[in-house]
């Protein structure tokens, strides 16, 4: 879609002009107040336009704006050290970058260099960021036909996700154990990409069997296979943990980092590996980048993640997210219509459906749903196969939450 002379990724006429937002709250053009249940698709985690992280970035602003990228100014020192003291200790080399796409962009050329190995294996209909190589990760052939062939050797499994199965989590678990080795006992893929447990930037939240993510990095580390850990949806308290690594105790390889790391603030992301790995792949993967890390973007990840850590944010994410989906629960799972409620922490997912036993999808439905509540002064967003996934703001007062919880509540069940 076009509008404004600016190419949308939807046609849907649910894209709408932002005058004004401010803590768990937008105004759009024609003066709707929105209580948001997005936060821009996890990247807004602390409220829209938190005025500390405002502070910092007017602060850099008046010292320096732009060191180049052969260089390193004291503000990027300290957001290195900072986010490496706050991951595992083996997590201690950072590749500077401006994004996600950019971050996991990184993590394959170090996975390649580091192992000599040239396929990719990833999940469809995950979601890693828009480059060729990130899209041929997650796409088949026919879905890559209009903009190209595949980039590279990518190979595809389909995510053990718990509510498209009709095994038992176990046997699940088993099951993808048994697919997985079979591709990894070959010992010629670089690296495995995932979130950690749950696909947050499809939109689809599906959820995989407790100790997925621990059977993971066990495979991968079994048959010198990286584990790049995608944590730019997953990060900064989203799902309950500082980063989704937290939920199993697991360290990856590689980590990336984005939307959520600068509030929404500045353009940045990181790909974070261990000395061992960078030492040995840095003359080859050139890890350029002219903006990454631009000097009021660290500033505002740096003030960002202070935050996080000094009022525990992850810690009241864990328990909003437990109250909310009990309440859904409560108050809409016998519905006809409904075929779950999922999640970590405030990255929670309702699939809508036409039938509850065979789980198919009702996107009009879903849509109808996120229309409906933007008319009552809900903003929430439809992700994908029939699923509405809720990203309220971590900082959210539980008046706020109520007030949303019963606009979505009373719409799903009057819509129907």
């Amino acid at each position: 879609m076009i509008k404004h002379r600016i190419i949308y990724n939807d046609a849907s006429d649910w894209l709408f002009d932002i005058v004004k937002a401010s803590g768990v709250y937008i105004w759009a053009k024609k003066g709707e107040k929105l209580l948001d249940f997005t936060s821009g698709w996890n990247v807004t985690n602390l409220g829209w336009n938190n005025n500390e992280i405002a502070e910092a970035m007017i602060k850099q602003i008046n010292d320096n704006v732009y060191a180049p990228m052969e260089t390193a100014e004291n503000i990027q020192l300290q957001l290195a050290e900072l986010l490496t003291d706050n991951l595992p200790k083996e997590l201690d080399a950072v590749g500077r970058t401006t994004g996600g796409m950019e971050a996991n962009e990184e993590a394959i050329k170090t996975a390649r260099a580091y192992t000599k190995r040239s396929k990719i294996l990833g999940f469809r209909h995950a979601y890693h960021g828009q480059s060729l190589t990130m899209m041929s990760i997650i796409l088949d052939d026919n879905e890559m036909r209009a903009v190209g062939s595949r980039f590279g050797e990518m190979l595809k499994m389909e995510f053990p996700a718990t509510y498209k199965s009709n095994m038992k989590e176990d046997n699940l678990l088993k099951y993808f154990e048994s697919n997985l080795e079979e591709i990894l006992n070959k010992e010629d893929v670089a690296a495995l990409i995932t979130e950690a447990g749950i696909i947050t930037g499809w939109g689809s939240t599906y959820v995989a069997p407790k100790g997925y993510l621990k059977l993971v990095r066990n495979l991968t580390r079994k048959y010198n296979t990286l584990l790049i850990l995608d944590e730019v949806g997953t990060g900064f308290s989203r799902c309950g943990e500082l980063f989704g690594m937290n939920i199993e105790d697991v360290v990856p390889d590689i980590a990336t980092f984005a939307k959520g790391f600068s509030n929404g603030a500045s353009a940045i992301g990181a790909m974070v590996t261990t000395n061992k790995i960078a030492d040995k792949t840095w003359p080859y993967t050139n890890l350029q980048s002219t903006f990454g890390w631009n000097l009021v973007g660290c500033a505002a990840a740096k003030k960002n993640l202070e935050i996080h850590l000094r009022d525990n944010i992850w810690q009241k994410s864990k328990s909003d997210g437990e109250y909310v989906r009990d309440v859904l629960i409560s108050e809409i799972m016998k519905l006809e219509y409904i075929g779950d409620v999922r999640g970590f922490g405030m990255e929670i997912g309702i699939s809508f459906v036409k039938n509850k036993e065979t789980k198919e999808a009702d996107i009009d439905l879903a849509r109808k749903v996120m229309y409906e509540c933007r008319k009552r002064g809900l903003y929430i967003l439809y992700g994908d196969d029939g699923n509405i996934q809720l990203m309220p703001p971590l900082i959210i007062k539980r008046q706020d939450l109520d007030y949303g919880l019963n606009i979505l509540i009373d719409t799903v069940k009057t819509l129907n």
